[in-house]
């Protein structure tokens, strides 16, 4: 009889979680092979735990689990991971929503849906009336052009000041000029972006305008599939990637007339700064790094190298790196764009948004991209009002504790309601419960990465390594309960959420954890600088730390963010300013860093 079939019935039901189980059954095994075991039968958990030093019982018991590929060292490591991470949170979701049996209650919300994904919606979205400018001229410097609005350049393309090959021509140089110091850039797709340009000033010769993004350039996240370009997902094993794919998001920016001049940085396989090429800095202070995945997106559009960038989040690499990098940037609700060839870390909890000049841009690229992805089962037509018309003095908008004041001012001087207010919950689990999900989910989409030990060659050990082979034995049973904890949050949060928006610190920790479980919009929004840590004599640099504060709205009321932080920033500049890049002052002891002369 083989090992699995006679000692599996004897331990079925055991209630002693993943891996403990199993090492329960190698221990079993090692009797046959081992003579110092002999009395393992009086305690055999204890021996289960002793044994997890001696290589032949680990291995037998990651057989169990079809991963035999892990080496000693990897094995002790996930052993130590399961014991300090995972098993603390299975007591917890356990405790909070499995103690009632039947399933009546807190139903996860890995919900099925029977549908085949190819049905288009009959809605048609109605798309926002945005603000008409007149009078704008071009300036004289490419440095103020640069640092320009979406709506001001698509203003000097419409009255034909500037044509969209000259605009493209500007922003590849820089983009080349800064990218020794950021390293912001994997690549830039200049043949396409000057194609894409000559079409949009063609298509105006002709009197055909596309809108306001017709002709202006910007980049992408390069974990976005463009065809004949490689998409790297910052990783050096998949540096020489090309993937015959038209991400949709790509899709909808090329059919609003837009010019993409470059894929942008992501951290490797979307986690942190750290890619194979580097890793990306800020331009307020070269000094520091940029933070979150979406590092090129946020770090190239602060620097003025994009008018406006696309990148994700999953936790926190949108949020982190707009307040790191000081621009304007939005985490849509779940489920508004698409995100058809886009790579996946969770699918419940993936999402694309724009990172911009400021606010209203940020609504312009959002109308854009939009709408129902026929091949994303998530992605819906969300009926969002025109945040262009939303009448802010009927708002009640909270302040949490960590609120910027300032904003809180703000608004209140223009006629909105604004009290104090704090979100109430009692799940206490909600970071491990993203983890968890998001562990799980980005190891089923890259199991054959870890299997083959590319995982050996990743660029930061510590991060995805790490955690998913400590995702590796968490039961699908407990995955399933954070699930269902997951869903009493939700419920929680929404019951919870009794003003039309609040104000609170965009990259706390616990509440990104808990904004993209629940799927809540975000809207990040510089205001404010302060001097560096132990800045140099005199205080002489020109770096600065960016301050910034997040605005947060109920799922599908992203409007209301955007009109919130639209109205904040008519009043202030904060969103205006310009990073030193290379222009750090006297006597700063950090060397200007080394810029390109490309013409």
């Amino acid at each position: 009889m083989m090992l699995k079939e006679k000692y599996l019935p004897l331990v079925s039901g055991w209630t002693h979680s993943g891996i403990t189980c199993v090492i329960f059954l190698a221990v079993i095994c090692c009797r046959t092979v081992a003579s110092d075991v002999k009395n393992a039968e009086s305690d055999e958990h204890s021996v289960c735990w002793a044994r997890v030093g001696h290589s032949y019982p680990l291995k037998c018991a990651f057989e169990l689990f079809d991963s035999s590929f892990f080496n000693n060292t990897k094995m002790l490591e996930i052993v130590k991971g399961q014991k300090e991470f995972n098993i603390p949170i299975f007591t917890a979701n356990r405790k909070l929503i499995a103690s009632v049996n039947g399933g009546l209650h807190d139903p996860s919300y890995l919900v099925f849906s029977s549908a085949w994904g190819s049905e288009q919606s009959q809605h048609v979205t109605k798309r926002f009336k945005y603000p008409s400018l007149s009078g704008i001229k071009k300036p004289r410097s490419e440095q103020d052009i640069a640092f320009m609005s979406i709506l001001e350049l698509g203003e000097l393309i419409k009255t034909k000041q500037i044509t969209s090959k000259e605009l493209t021509k500007i922003f590849l140089k820089r983009l080349k000029r800064y990218n020794h110091a950021l390293e912001a850039v994997v690549t830039y797709t200049e043949e396409l972006a000057y194609k894409q340009a000559k079409e949009a000033d063609k298509l105006l010769a002709q009197g055909v305008y596309l809108g306001p993004l017709h002709g202006i350039p910007y980049g992408l996240k390069d974990i976005i599939a463009v065809p004949h370009y490689k998409t790297t997902w910052g990783s050096r094993s998949f540096k020489n990637q090309v993937l015959d794919i038209e991400a949709w998001v790509y899709k909808r920016l090329k059919s609003a007339g837009a010019v993409l001049v470059a894929k942008l940085v992501s951290g490797s396989l979307a986690y942190d700064d750290i890619w194979f090429g580097g890793r990306t800095r800020n331009p307020w202070n070269i000094e520091e790094f940029s933070t979150g995945s979406s590092a090129g997106p946020a770090a190239s559009t602060s620097a003025g190298m994009v008018p406006f960038a696309i990148g994700s989040e999953t936790a926190g690499s949108v949020t982190y790196p707009a307040a790191r990098c000081g621009v304007t940037a939005l985490r849509p609700t779940f489920g508004t764009v698409g995100r058809t060839g886009v790579m996946s870390l969770s699918e419940s909890l993936d999402k694309l948004g724009p990172f911009c000049r400021s606010a209203t841009d940020c609504a312009i690229i959002l109308d854009a991209i939009r709408g129902k992805d026929p091949d994303d089962l998530s992605s819906r037509d969300i009926l969002l009002d025109d945040p262009f018309s939303v009448d802010i003095t009927k708002l009640t908008v909270g302040y949490l504790e960590d609120a910027e004041m300032e904003v809180v001012h703000v608004l209140a001087s223009k006629g909105v309601n604004m009290i104090p207010f704090k979100l109430n919950y009692t799940v206490d689990s909600v970071q491990g419960i993203l983890n968890f999900t998001m562990d799980v989910d980005m190891l089923a989409h890259f199991d054959e990465w870890q299997r083959s030990g590319k995982d050996d060659v990743y660029e930061a050990q510590e991060q995805w390594p790490t955690e998913l082979r400590r995702a590796r034995v968490i039961p699908a049973v407990d995955y399933v309960q954070a699930q269902r904890a997951r869903g009493k949050l939700i419920r929680e949060v929404r019951e919870s959420f009794t003003v039309d928006a609040f104000i609170g610190n965009a990259t706390d920790w616990e509440r990104v954890c808990l904004g993209n479980l629940v799927g809540l919009p975000v809207i990040v929004v510089p205001t404010g600088f302060k001097n560096i840590p132990n800045p140099p004599p005199n205080n002489t640099t020109r770096r600065r730390t960016t301050i910034t504060t997040g605005i947060y709205a109920p799922p599908e009321r992203d409007h209301i963010a955007l009109a919130l932080a639209m109205a904040y920033q008519s009043v202030t500049n904060h969103h205006r300013q310009q990073p030193p890049i290379d222009d750090l002052g006297p006597n700063d002891p950090i060397p200007s860093p080394p810029t390109s002369s490309l013409s």
